[in-house]
């Protein structure tokens, strides 16, 4: 049985990506040669990736002092990895002024529970708010205004939600679509 219950149960976390900065330019091919297991090839991309462990998570510095956190799995683990981070940038002699930080975007997965049809969301939903080309890419994709996150779905019942900034907007997300494929009488 498709339900709101078991879609809401289902949702995990699979990627915060949050941005914040330490409020100086630095220097990161100094940074890089100071900082064990630093990665820097500017050649290939402009920051510096320095990975935490526990929580997993990979920071992403900037010369101009913007750092974007990306991998954590919780608002927590993006604290956690930063904290890490700007511990281990104090501990070489960068004086780090922590910014707030701010969540761009969260990306979870669900489950509907059962099969989709769709070919039938796609026409009961109309096309103002959905893309979907079978041959291009095999989910249909639904924008949706409130809450700001696209829904990607898939006939299998799974769900992809990105473009929420918070948990609660990835549960809205979640109601909302579900709420709607009951509208349609497809749940």
């Amino acid at each position: 049985m498709l339900s709101l219950v078991h879609a809401k149960k289902s949702i995990r976390i699979e990627n915060v990506v949050a941005s914040t900065a330490i409020g100086q330019e630095i220097d990161l091919k100094s940074i890089a040669r100071r900082l064990k297991d630093a990665e820097y090839e500017p050649k290939r991309f402009p920051g510096l990736v320095y990975r935490t462990k526990n929580p997993k998570t990979a920071a992403l510095i900037f010369r101009s002092g913007k750092v974007v956190c990306t991998g954590a799995k919780s608002v927590e683990d993006v604290a956690g990895g930063l904290e890490k981070v700007f511990k281990k940038m104090g501990e070489i002699g960068i004086d780090v002024k922590e910014s707030p930080i701010t969540i761009q975007n969260i990306v979870a997965s669900a489950d509907i529970g059962g099969e989709l049809n769709l070919n039938a969301i796609a026409i009961g939903l109309g096309l103002e708010n959905i893309e979907y080309e079978p041959e291009q890419f095999p989910g249909l994709v639904y924008r949706l205004s409130e809450p700001r996150a696209v829904v990607l779905l898939f006939g299998s019942g799974k769900l992809v939600i990105t473009g929420g900034k918070s948990i609660e907007d990835v549960e809205a997300a979640v109601e909302k679509i579900t709420r709607d494929l009951e509208g349609l009488d497809i749940l």
